[in-house]
This record gives C-alpha cells, structure tokens and sequence, in this order.
C-alpha cells in the first residue's frame, strides 16, 4: 500500500494505475470499522485499483461539533488497510484540501436535498460534505466509488452533485453493516457509555416495527411517526426525526411512489445515532 499526502503525487501515482484498469475509491474520515472494511471489499471485487482516503473534513461540522474530539486511529487504519489489499492510501492535511480561509472557499452545494433532515438540525453540513467529496473526485478521478447506507440522505446528495455535474463516476451504496445487536457501525457509537450502549439497539428495533407495520398495509404515518418518537423517547432517546419518505427523492410519499425509506436520528448521551430501514410498496 502506497501512502500519499499529495495531490500532484496522487495524480502521478493513479495515472498509472488507470492503465491497467478500473480504480474504485472510498473517502472516509478514519477511525475505520467493519463497515468501512465491507466497503473496500466490495472495492476491490469491482476495480484493478482500490484507493482509500482518510480526511476529517472540518467544513462539515457545525459550531458546537465534535470536530476536535472526533477519534483519529491512523495506525490502526493504515493496518487494516493494508490488510485489506488497499493500494493508495490518500491522507491529505487541512491545507491541502483547502488553501483558503474557510470564508473563501469554493462549495458545492446540492439545493433541495441538503435543507432537509439532518441537513436541517445541521447547517451547512451537506454543503460540506458535497464540497470535500467534489474535491476528492476530482484528485482521485475514480470509476466507481462507494458510499455506506447508514447515512442515506448523504448517499443521495452525493449521486445528485455527480449527475448534476456531469461526473463519469459510477455511484454505488452499501447496506450498513450492524452489530449482533443490530446498532449501526458508526465511529460516534465510541461515544456512548454502557448503558447508552445497552439501549441504543432500539433506535433500529424501532425501524423494524415500522417497516412490518408499513408492510400490512398500514397508512396513518404520522401515528407511526408519533409512535415511534414516543418509543424512543421513552427510551432515552433525543428524538431528532423520523421520516417516512421516497426513497428515489426524500420527498414526501405521493401515489407514483413505489420505494420507502423511513429516516430517523436521535440523540442518545453525547452520540449522536442516525439510521433508516427501507420498505418497497410492490
């Protein structure tokens, strides 16, 4: 595995790669998991080249964030890396990214999708988010990239920035990868205490119930909502939202939808836990 913190060496590098074939790329902000792993995976079962990077992106925290204390494991990931058969590991610094103040600096941003959900408790958020992504694409210039489901309403912002802006990069998403007990992977979860730990199961318990209510036919959504919230919240949970809407769009259902996805974040101590279920209607 080749580790690079340059973008001329990284283009350097991959220019030779994109002879020989395929090169798939997963941008993550470290602290890798098991979720993270299946992603490289699938990664290497689809390219010739498989290209990681690591960037915690501060354009994507908001005031009041985790942006200092998010964990940083590098040795760890580079170990499980190149376990995993990485071949370019890509660790650009903040300056690197972005050479500018942060008050001059170009966003993307994908109106619409990223007001709404978390992008509404999270200002700014998506635009951040669009913004690094765009950037990597752009040093990396994969064929295909991967992107976990867990944050849904994420994975749909970023396959509208790629078709809005005329992107030859095929975008693929991964079902989440769960715990025994079904709790999301997710770097935050290193935030809950243990009996944060003990509860956080019913976030996806919760998700489940809906998806088999939906299933039979039911159709007061916002009773489900308003149960739902009760349920969490009487766990112990800061309930945030749960929405029931087009999985295609993140609109609200109408009768031409065919595909549900029902969205929920939640506070639970200093963690913040999100998730979805889908739930076809055919």
């Amino acid at each position: 595995m080749i580790l690079i913190d340059q973008t001329a060496l990284l283009r350097k590098q991959l220019a030779q790669s994109k002879a020989k074939g395929r090169v798939a790329f997963v941008p993550t902000m470290g602290n890798l998991h098991e979720g993270h792993l299946a992603l490289v995976r699938e990664a290497r079962a689809l390219a010739e080249t498989v290209v990681v990077s690591i960037f915690v992106n501060p354009l994507q925290f908001s005031a009041g964030e985790d942006l200092d204390n998010y964990p940083r494991t590098m040795a760890n990931d580079q170990a499980a890396l190149q376990a995993e058969g990485v071949d370019v590991l890509f660790v650009p610094a903040v300056m690197q990214m972005y050479p500018r103040p942060a008050d001059q600096q170009t966003r993307v941003e994908v109106p619409g999708l990223s007001s709404l959900y978390c992008g509404a408790t999270r200002p700014g958020h998506f635009a951040g988010v669009a913004t690094v992504v765009c950037k990597l694409f752009n040093m990396v210039q994969p064929d295909v990239a991967l992107f976990g489901k867990k944050d849904y309403q994420q994975l749909l912002v970023i396959r509208h920035m790629v078709e809005d802006l005329s992107m030859p990069i095929e975008i693929i998403g991964i079902d989440t990868v769960r715990e025994v007990d079904g709790l999301a992977m997710s770097s935050r979860n290193q935030y809950l205490n243990d009996t944060e730990r003990a509860v956080a199961p019913v976030l996806r318990q919760q998700l489940q119930q809906l998806a088999v209510k939906l299933g039979k036919g039911e159709k007061d959504i916002s009773a489900l909502r308003q149960l739902a919230v009760e349920n969490l919240d009487a766990a112990g949970f800061e309930t945030d939202y749960v929405e029931f809407v087009d999985a295609e769009t993140l609109q609200e259902m109408n009768e031409d939808t065919q595909h549900i996805v029902v969205l929920a974040a939640a506070k639970l101590g200093a963690a913040r836990l999100i998730d979805n279920i889908e739930v076809p209607l055919s």
